[in-house]
């Protein structure tokens, strides 16, 4: 190993999130309709018959696929998908800031207009119903905003003995914010109200 070939690594290396090449890769569409004189937001309640999630709100949105273009074209396909529209209905796609969960997970939020609304044909098998707020409600409405602690427990084997402090050593807590939207009788939350509070924030 020479200073040569560090070099001519380093050059030839384009940096990526540490790891993240071991994370679930998702894109999610937050919707927008023209409505009563006034711009929606589209929401999706997750069909009951889903394992993961069911009957809970959120976004088109799902995994991206080797064969998906970028990340933006995953979650055009996904509204596509659940929503039954065409391509070409939806207009005006543009992303906002990205986020990594915890739970190993990197989630690509976009914002786009479905232009047609009267069209969309809810895929039973993954949307059980649809519904819409009106923009001006969260812009206007603060999420409430609730606190998870997360506490540290090692494995059996885990080597403690390698550690200042050993048994005692002083794990961090980590802490996770959850937001929610109460409107009428729907509650928007999770990383749905996030991006939504995201959203928002840019707006303003």
């Amino acid at each position: 190993m020479n200073m040569e070939h560090i070099i001519s690594k380093l050059d030839q290396h384009t940096p990526t999130i540490l790891g993240s090449e071991n994370f679930l890769k998702y894109a999610v569409l937050l919707p927008l309709i023209r409505k009563d004189s006034e711009i929606h937001v589209l929401f999706e309640v997750r069909s009951l018959k889903l394992r993961r999630q069911p009957g809970e709100i959120c976004f088109p949105g799902g995994r991206i696929d080797s064969e998906d273009t970028d990340e933006r074209g995953a979650a055009i396909r996904e509204t596509i998908e659940e929503l039954g529209i065409k391509g070409e209905e939806i207009s005006d796609v543009y992303p906002i800031d990205y986020l990594i969960s915890g739970f190993g997970m990197i989630v690509y939020p976009y914002v786009g207009f479905i232009d047609c609304p009267e069209r969309i044909k809810p895929n039973p098998t993954e949307v059980g119903d649809i519904f819409t707020v009106p923009l001006s409600y969260f812009i206007e409405t603060e999420p409430e905003v609730y606190h998870v602690s997360f506490k540290a427990e090692p494995e059996e084997n885990f080597p403690l003995n390698l550690l200042v402090g050993g048994e005692n050593y002083n794990w961090q807590s980590r802490q996770m914010d959850e937001f929610f939207y109460i409107y009428e009788n729907r509650v928007i939350w999770g990383l749905t109200a996030r991006i939504l509070s995201h959203f928002v924030e840019i707006l303003r």
